[in-house]
């Protein structure tokens, strides 16, 4: 079975990635699975013998996943504002999953994370729960997973990119790193998120500059304040 998840908190660059495994055209690709179950309680994923699904339990969702990994290679990314709290009560069954992980700088994230969701609360930053999963996916599978860092991506896509294949089993394709734009159908649940995604064509930094920002707020610093520790720890592992 090879089910490689990608754990990202929100605004990291995570769903350009998204759209670079799909361009590969060599696996199965899931977007945010576990972000939409708790969102809508149910999510529709593919099927190993074709065709889709609903699930409905996280327990149904992984089940699927391995079914669709022991077909061949399957990619899924998701976002951690949610804690996601049956991956801790059953470790066991995330043990056989490749883990990876996306982290960018906070300050900008949480000005883009703003910028969207001006509402958002302290939790959703989602760099506490992605140190608890790294943590826990550390114990379960005796590796260290995985870290890209958001900035050595957008400095170096071939460089990140092959490494990154390099680390969890999958060839370099180097036609991947370049995109038609264009919005993908699972992308339309989530809209607002995805802007910038399916304005892309290739790895790029956003040329935008944010009205509230970790500088001149206060509540964003706060939450900056918070999760920084979080994104140190993570980023010491970035490959």
């Amino acid at each position: 079975m090879t089910v490689i998840a990608l754990w990202a908190h929100p605004r990291s660059v995570s769903t350009a990635f998204l759209r670079m495994m799909v361009e590969r055209g060599d696996v199965t690709v899931v977007h945010e699975p576990f972000v939409l179950l708790t969102d809508h309680g149910e999510v529709t994923l593919p099927r190993p013998e074709g065709g889709s699904g609903a699930v409905r339990t996280p327990g149904e969702l992984l089940a699927r996943l391995a079914e669709l990994g022991a077909a061949g290679p399957v990619f899924f990314k998701d976002t951690l504002e949610y804690h996601h709290q049956y991956l801790f009560d059953h470790p066991e069954r995330i043990a056989g999953l490749t883990h990876t992980f996306i982290v960018r700088d906070p300050a900008r994230a949480l000005a883009s994370h703003h910028a969207v969701k001006p509402t958002m609360e302290c939790r959703e930053a989602g760099y506490e729960h992605q140190w608890a999963l790294y943590e826990l996916a550390r114990r379960v599978t005796g590796v260290d997973p995985v870290v890209v860092s958001a900035e050595r991506l957008l400095a170096d896509p071939p460089g990140q990119v092959a490494a990154y294949c390099a680390r969890v089993g999958l060839p370099y394709l180097p036609e991947a790193l370049t995109w038609e734009p264009g919005e993908r159908p699972e992308w339309r649940t989530n809209r607002p998120w995805h802007l910038d995604a399916s304005a892309s064509a290739t790895f790029r930094a956003p040329e935008r500059a944010y009205e509230v920002t970790v500088d001149n707020d206060a509540r964003l610093r706060r939450f900056h304040a918070h999760h920084l520790p979080f994104y140190e720890r993570l980023v010491e592992h970035a490959i």
